[in-house]
């Protein structure tokens, strides 16, 4: 490479004691030059004091929530490339490499550790399942394929992460750096990854129903910010269509009779076509907001350097 490039792994960790140290040694064997940032989410086991042991530099953030701690992570530590890793020893830390060299041939912005189970019982029962699912919702929404929205392994430029927002405040960040990447349409390619069991003993934080549910919200949240023409579009053609059943009864009656005998309808129907067009406005004037602010999102994405590339 032109220069040497700064290496800078982010793990986000709570109560991963019997992990982390695993995490941390794999990292600086795979990547020697690597500087291991563990984020500590108020963890109330000894996971600060075992990721200190292993070489990392341990940093805190009090406020609970994953989304959270990416968000300060990706606020306090420079580098010119960025990984995101989990702290629980489930990613297989011998894939950096290839994920970093993919990221400097490309050069790309985000490379996506795509999830390979390398034990049968590695995702959770229906995991699986709600993770092709995402996968599809998002990647039709937004008009851009993806093979693991939801992986927490993640090789990412300096630009690309500088230039991104966190809103999240919960396991749905994810989603979000997913969304980010597609919206600013950075340069992104995929590589696939060992996914293993947690050591035993060990507990996932992650709760199915309720993190689910969160990230069907910020997908449909995703949708009316950044698809807003799409989003009104639906509301406003599903409103117009129940006006016209209402009101389809009242012209027949009119055509028959010369009569509006069933004025309530009328108006109702009239209302529920003129709130269908209100929608409908609504989505262009976001739609020119819209376009705005992925502009300045650009502008701003470009004040950043490049990734550092081979010679």
């Amino acid at each position: 490479m032109s220069t040497s490039p700064t290496i800078a792994a982010l793990v986000p960790c709570y109560n991963e004691e019997l992990s982390i140290a695993s995490v941390v040694r794999d990292l600086r064997a795979a990547v020697p030059e690597i500087t291991v940032y563990v984020y500590d989410n108020a963890s109330t086991d000894r996971t600060v004091e075992v990721a200190r042991a292993a070489g990392a530099v341990v940093r805190s953030e009090e406020r609970k929530g994953k989304g959270n701690v990416v968000r300060r992570a990706f606020a306090d530590v420079e580098a010119d490339i960025y990984v995101l890793i989990d702290g629980d020893d489930t990613y297989d830390a011998a894939a950096l490499p290839e994920m970093i060299a993919t990221l400097i041939d490309g050069p790309y912005d985000h490379i996506l550790g795509v999830r390979n189970e390398t034990t049968e019982s590695a995702y959770r029962p229906g995991h699986s399942l709600g993770n092709k699912g995402f996968n599809w919702l998002v990647g039709s929404i937004f008009g851009s394929d993806v093979s693991d929205m939801l992986s927490g392994y993640r090789v990412m430029s300096r630009r690309f992460v500088k230039s991104f927002p966190a809103l999240s405040r919960e396991f749905e960040i994810e989603t979000e750096l997913t969304v980010h990447a597609m919206s600013v349409r950075v340069p992104q390619a995929e590589v696939s990854v060992g996914f293993k069991d947690r050591p035993e003993g060990s507990e996932s934080k992650l709760r199915t129903y309720h993190d689910g549910f969160r990230i069907l919200n910020l997908i449909a949240q995703l949708v009316r910010h950044e698809r807003p023409m799409f989003f009104y579009g639906v509301v406003a053609s599903i409103l117009v269509f129940i006006g016209i059943l209402l009101g389809i009864p009242v012209v027949v009656d009119f055509f028959q009779t010369g009569l509006v005998p069933r004025l309530p309808s009328a108006v109702l129907a009239l209302g529920v076509v003129l709130a269908g067009g209100l929608a409908a406005s609504i989505g262009l004037i976001l739609d020119g907001v819209l376009k705005a602010r992925r502009e300045v999102s650009r502008l701003n994405y470009l004040t950043y350097s490049a990734p550092p590339t081979a010679e």
